[in-house]
């Protein structure tokens, strides 16, 4: 974009996230006597109404931007100032663009179907009025993380979604375990949130030291320029700031080592579960870097250690959700797994592939996860997998749906995530990572080994479940299985928007994306489909060995479990022992420093206040002393001698004339006895 010349006016654009706000206003403020006066379908079909409407409205914005030239894509509303000090201008203006386009597509189109489907799970809630006013705020906060033309007005989205994230997950916080799993999520992502501000004030302070200050997008994207060649501690200034920036990155989007808060983000309803994981909080990190894509391009050492971090996150993760138990657990460590593929395609300069493999992500991950919310409906809030089975006749249109989005995030050829995970890994091997890309094929087999492996326990075999869970078995009403069947279509047919060899996906986001990826040659042109015939080859192995383990049941997972003493089974259940190692270290050090920061304030300034005070308290007896012994002594003796002088004194007059005549006598004769002696003497 080159500025605001070629910006279109648009106001509907700030509807798209005011409505959801909106909403929330309405339901914090209105939302106890809305429901009990009108009930909880009032309730729904506001909060779902509001996201419907903004999703009709990102449609429109859509449709306007595909009617306009590419470079010329953008529309503009600027509702005030916001921040005007100095040479830092911030106004409260949302952009569409065709990267924030499809970003808002998934925010309103997915987050919708969650709400809806969330009016049929949390229909019993009695709370019911104040989690679609989360919902909503949340909504809110994604779509002006996105829409928002400049950083402070993404950061704001960014803290939003941080805050919206705790309440809902903490939702039902009578439980102490979701009330920590809450605070857990908030703690971690301030953490990274503190690196992020590091990079927007780094960034804008030398800007405008080179006189271009600016934090609007498309200024930057003019001006950053003006950064190569700058260094601050030895570092070039470019990757200082996306390193600060990624470390932001890292928390928002679970990676090493803020990755801990997500799979406990699980506490929260199911509708949660899948607005965070798919559509809304865990891209922002992804998002972010796509927005400034042009910086990032600038600073090769930070897109090294983001491709690194994403292929050991991918890996980590995948190898975690081998050998979990809860039905969410999987699918979160799964999420995390897919985030370090995006950010690994984004390390590698493929910016846009990362973005499609987002978008797709997101279809069959919040199908996958509202579709474990059906099965947990159903087995009456059941989440263990042992204790399951045999549930693809109970549930029939759960079923089909999950089997799909399964298919699609194993990477089977013909549905989305082929497309974009194939992307990535071909990407990946042009940049002549090998590492990496031996890596990323890795997760690919275990990607399939482990979702299938929760498909056979869930849903094939004999069902685990007590007398009682099996009699109440039944489908989920038909609110909560629409959104599924959307979902899974989408898992479908998402994959051919980048159907190569032109892919109408990257073509979309060419405008705003920096081509950085390496350039294939012929050689490695012929090896596109040799790759991609291997990684579709391991991710059959993957489900093929989890069909022998949990499907026809040929080989027993306890003789892998107990391979060199059953030590990378334990690893792997107990999450590599990350979160005791982080409860060892920060956490009781961080406790630790505040017990010693406790003691160093009681021992050492109180001690240091209270002894002045000792001292004050002494001088000040001292002085007491003085005052009371010498000073009033001393007044209290002159006090004591005239009052004895006076009593003296007081005698001589006795009233009597004669006796003061008889003195006047004595005294005249005195008189002339001195005056007669004097002149003698003379």
């Amino acid at each position: 974009m080159s500025g605001e010349a070629h910006a279109t006016a648009a106001g509907y654009v700030a509807l798209i996230p005011l409505l959801p706000l909106g909403g929330a206003l309405v339901l914090g403020l209105l939302g106890p006597s809305l429901q009990r006066r009108a009930g909880k379908g009032l309730v729904g079909a506001l909060a779902c109404g509001t996201v419907a409407v903004s999703f009709v409205l990102s449609v429109m914005a859509f449709l306007q931007l595909k009617g306009m030239e590419a470079e010329h894509r953008l529309l503009l509303t600027d509702l005030f100032p916001w921040i005007h000090v100095g040479s830092l201008k911030a106004d409260v203006a949302f952009a569409v663009d065709p990267l924030s386009a499809v970003m808002i597509l998934i925010v309103t189109g997915i987050g919708g179907l969650i709400h809806l489907y969330a009016t049929g799970y949390m229909h019993d809630d009695a709370a019911f009025w104040r989690f679609f006013m989360y919902l909503n705020l949340f909504t809110f906060a994604m779509l002006t993380l996105v829409l928002g033309d400049n950083l402070l007005l993404m950061f704001v989205g960014w803290e939003g979604v941080g805050l919206c994230s705790w309440g809902l997950i903490g939702f039902w916080h009578k439980e102490e375990a979701n009330a920590v799993a809450g605070n857990k999520a908030f703690i971690v992502n301030r953490i990274g949130d503190f690196g992020f501000i590091l990079g927007i004030f780094l960034l804008f302070w030398t800007l405008d030291a080179q006189s271009h200050p600016t934090v609007v997008f498309r200024e930057l994207r003019e001006q950053v320029h003006v950064l190569d060649g700058l260094a601050f501690w030895g570092v070039g200034i470019p990757t200082l700031v996306t390193l600060f920036l990624f470390v932001g990155a890292t928390g928002k989007s679970a990676q090493i080592p803020l990755y801990v808060w997500l799979p406990d983000a699980m506490a929260g309803p199911t509708p949660v579960s899948a607005l965070i994981h798919a559509a809304t909080m865990v891209t922002a990190g992804v998002y972010m870097i796509g927005r400034l894509n042009f910086l990032f391009a600038m600073a090769p050492v930070t897109l090294g250690v983001i491709a690194t971090i994403g292929a050991l996150t991918a890996l980590l993760a995948a190898s975690i959700a081998l050998t979990q138990t809860d039905i969410k657990k999987v699918l979160a460590y799964s999420t995390v797994s897919q985030l370090g593929y995006m950010f690994l395609a984004m390390g590698v300069g493929a910016f846009s592939a990362g973005i499609f493999h987002l978008m797709t992500h997101a279809f069959f991950k919040a199908c996958l996860f509202l579709g474990s919310g059906s099965v947990i409906h159903a087995m009456g809030g059941e989440q263990d997998m042992r204790k399951m089975g045999g549930l693809r006749k109970k549930l029939p249109a759960t079923f089909p749906t999950f089997f799909v989005a399964t298919l699609a995030i194993a990477g089977v050829p013909g549905l989305a995530g082929f497309f974009s995970k194939d992307e990535i890994l071909f990407q990946t091997y042009l940049s002549g990572r090998t590492g990496l890309y031996v890596i990323a094929v890795t997760v690919a087999g275990m990607t399939a080994f482990y979702m299938f492996r929760q498909v056979f326990m869930v849903f094939f075999g004999e069902c685990r479940a007590d007398h009682h869970t099996q009699e109440h078995l039944h489908e989920s009403p038909s609110s909560m299985t629409l959104p599924l069947w959307v979902l899974a279509a989408g898992s479908v047919v998402m994959g051919y928007l980048g159907l190569p060899p032109a892919s109408a996906f990257e073509g979309w986001l060419e405008p705003v994306m920096v081509h950085h990826a390496a350039e294939a040659s012929h050689a490695a042109e012929a090896m596109e489909y040799p790759l991609m015939a291997l990684s579709v080859g391991i991710a059959f192995c993957g489900i093929f060995f989890a069909y022998l383990m949990y499907g026809r049941g040929g080989v027993k997972p306890e003789s892998f479990a107990n391979l060199l003493g059953g030590l990378p089974y334990r690893l792997s259940l107990n999450k590599f022992y990350v979160d005791e190692l982080y409860q060892a270290t920060v956490v009781n050090g961080t406790l630790a420093l505040c017990f010693l920061a406790a003691w160093f304030d009681r021992t050492i300034i109180d001690g240091i206040v209270n002894g002045a005070a000792a001292v004050v308290r002494g001088v000040s007896s001292i002085g007491g002393l003085f005052d009371r012994y010498v000073v009033d002594g001393a007044v209290n003796v002159v006090a004591d001698a005239t009052y004895a002088v006076g009593g003296r004194v007081r005698r001589l007059q006795t009233g009597a004339i004669s006796a003061y005549l008889y003195v006047v006598i004595l005294g005249v004769l005195g008189g002339v006895l001195l005056y007669w002696s004097w002149a003698v003497a003379s």
